[in-house]
């Protein structure tokens, strides 16, 4: 079953990302930390990749749960 996050988590989770002078590293841990708070695990180098993917596509919600759904591991 794959996760659906809510639109509200995605635009929250979204906003912050957008915050200015976030860089990769940074993007990368509030994307794990967004993933861990929902008893996901991840890859801190996916985790790099996928912020670098979902800042390439334009932030939208669905890239951004198509990358969550991708770089999710169940604990």
């Amino acid at each position: 079953m794959v996760e659906r996050f809510s639109h509200t988590e995605l635009a929250s989770l979204r906003g912050d990302l957008k915050q200015s002078g976030l860089d990769s590293w940074q993007a990368a841990e509030l994307i794990s930390s967004f993933l861990a708070g929902r008893g996901y695990g991840v890859s801190s180098q996916n985790a790099r990749e996928a912020a670098t993917r979902i800042e390439s596509y334009g932030c939208t919600l669905e890239s951004m749960q198509t990358e969550l759904e991708r770089l999710a591991l169940v604990m």
